[in-house]
């Protein structure tokens, strides 16, 4: 690998100077052209130097956003950078998600195997979602999980015979749609009282052995099909109207 720059944004002089002590150890390659401690810095810094790289923290001062906006100004302002975010946010997957959108090229985590070779030569070869190994291990359990709800959501519906037209009405029932809005929805061939007798015929597949005393209202059948998996409540977008 060719020599390139690299500007580290830190702020706790102690991470900064581990941070410099791996490349310097790992990526011999890696020419440090720049530190920054804060937001002000970094961007006085970013008007006098070209890097290939930033490392870059995202829990700056205080503020775990600034990060993510120095992502995205970095992206849009030196397109030939690539932005490794090296951050202590271990938990916050809400965080990486931001990041990511903001044109972040990967994101390692200070914690496990930390920052190695490997991780900053496939940023550098143009590879995108870049990991480490406490990351990837959410990642895939995530995927594992989404896609036994799937699997799950699927038997429900062959078990029970819930058709497309059934799931598109129980869905919109659960975003808050009245019957009259589910009408008209694009591709939606039914009228209000064609829904009702739908509705009626959905309590009686959904509880095959009754359902006691209690009428079964709109929020109660929805909640059965959450509750049977026929709908995911993290899959819950409306169809055209």
């Amino acid at each position: 690998m060719e020599n390139f720059k690299v500007v580290i944004v830190e702020d706790v002089p102690l991470e900064m100077k581990g941070t410099e002590g791996i490349l310097k150890q790992e990526v011999p390659e890696a020419e440090v052209v720049g530190r920054a401690h804060s937001e002000g810095e970094y961007l006085k810094l970013m008007r006098t130097v070209e890097p290939d790289l930033v490392l870059l923290d995202l829990g700056l001062q205080g503020s775990t956003t600034i990060g993510v906006d120095l992502c995205r100004q970095t992206k849009q302002e030196h397109k030939q950078t690539k932005v490794l975010v090296f951050t202590g946010e271990i938990l916050n997957e809400k965080l990486w998600v931001d990041v990511l959108d903001a044109g972040a090229d990967g994101i390692i985590l200070k914690t496990g195997e930390m920052l190695t070779r490997i991780d900053v030569v496939n940023v550098m070869e143009g590879k995108r979602y870049v990991f480490n190994q406490p990351i990837m291990e959410v990642i895939v359990d995530n995927f594992r999980r989404g896609i036994t709800g799937e699997m799950m959501r699927q038997e429900a519906s062959v078990g029970y015979d819930i058709d497309e037209y059934d799931e598109r009405f129980l869905r919109h029932l659960a975003l808050g749609y009245t019957k009259e809005q589910i009408t008209g929805l694009r591709g939606m061939p039914f009228g209000v009282k064609s829904l009702e007798k739908r509705q009626a015929e959905l309590i009686q597949k959904l509880f095959p052995a009754g359902h006691g005393k209690q009428s079964v209202n709109a929020v109660r059948l929805v909640t059965r099909a959450f509750q049977l998996h026929i709908l995911n409540p993290e899959n819950l977008e409306p169809d055209e109207e």
